[in-house]
């Protein structure tokens, strides 16, 4: 059983903090090379380049482990989600064990990640007694869990769907819906680790929730489809609300989400 796993199953349990003992070693290392003076203009070169080597290689062990953190919290957040559970800061922080100092940071980073990729708020309730709930977000009431209880939360395709939609003025092409999902690496009839078969939530779990409408559009021959927003979508949230969701989304440039998305949705699967 890996270390990830049993941080989801049993938060009493260490997990793993070797990236950032390396980032401490380095770091002394860098200290211990950078102390000593020397008159000589060639020895001045040689430390300092031994000193950004030692930088830029504890920066990467440094991030490389924040990213693993949170990976583990995402996948913890993804379980208190799915037993629709709240959580306390101090659960959160068992997480990270001897560096909670790091805790701000990838609380930050994983509420996002939770936001933009599943499609779920992570919202403090409590100030007093640091309480959080795990919700859907921009005002949503499904929870996005299509399938058996191990599936994962599927809002934020859907809020990605709806972005779509408004792009396209008041409906949008099949076609079009399709290729812009495939950037995502979400197509017909593949599997997706996070969504499933979309194919059938799109045009049939959706629909039948009232979240889209799915139609044929009017003489065309041969005959092509549409996606609109359904009455549920237009009563739980707004356009603005959803087109900024995708401005976010957007803005986040190249951090891997997917990527870590995948690690937390296997450490949370290996965890159930």
């Amino acid at each position: 059983m890996s270390e990830l796993r049993q941080a989801v199953e049993d938060l009493q349990d260490p997990r793993d903090a070797q990236g950032l003992v390396d980032v401490q070693q380095l770091e002394a290392e860098q200290e211990g090379a950078a102390s000593p003076r020397s008159s000589s203009s060639s020895s001045s070169s040689s430390s300092s380049s031994v000193s950004s080597s030692y930088s830029a290689g504890a920066e990467s062990l440094r991030q490389g482990a924040e990213l693993s953190m949170m990976a583990d919290l995402v996948s913890f957040l993804l379980l208190k989600y799915r037993r629709k559970q709240p959580t306390t800061r101090a659960e959160m922080l068992s997480i990270l064990r001897a560096y909670q100092h790091h805790f701000p940071v990838v609380f930050s980073q994983a509420s996002e990640c939770m936001q933009l990729v599943f499609g779920v708020d992570v919202k403090e309730v409590d100030p007093k007694e640091h309480l959080y709930i795990v919700v859907p977000t921009l005002g949503l009431t499904c929870d996005g869990m299509q399938g058996d209880e191990r599936s994962m939360p599927k809002n934020g395709l859907l809020v990605i769907l709806l972005g779509v939609i408004v792009l396209g003025g008041e409906g949008a092409p099949e076609e079009e819906v399709w290729g812009a999902l495939g950037v995502m690496g979400v197509y017909p009839g593949r599997e997706h680790f996070i969504y499933g078969e979309p194919r059938e939530l799109i045009t049939k779990a959706w629909v039948q929730e009232g979240y889209l409408e799915y139609r044929q559009v009017a003489d065309s021959d041969p005959a092509r489809h549409e996606f609109l927003w359904g009455p549920r979508a237009h009563a739980e949230t707004s356009k603005l609300q959803v087109l900024e969701h995708l401005f976010r989304l957007n803005s986040k440039g190249p951090i891997s989400f997917p990527s870590l998305s995948e690690e937390a949705v296997s450490n949370e699967e290996e965890g159930a």
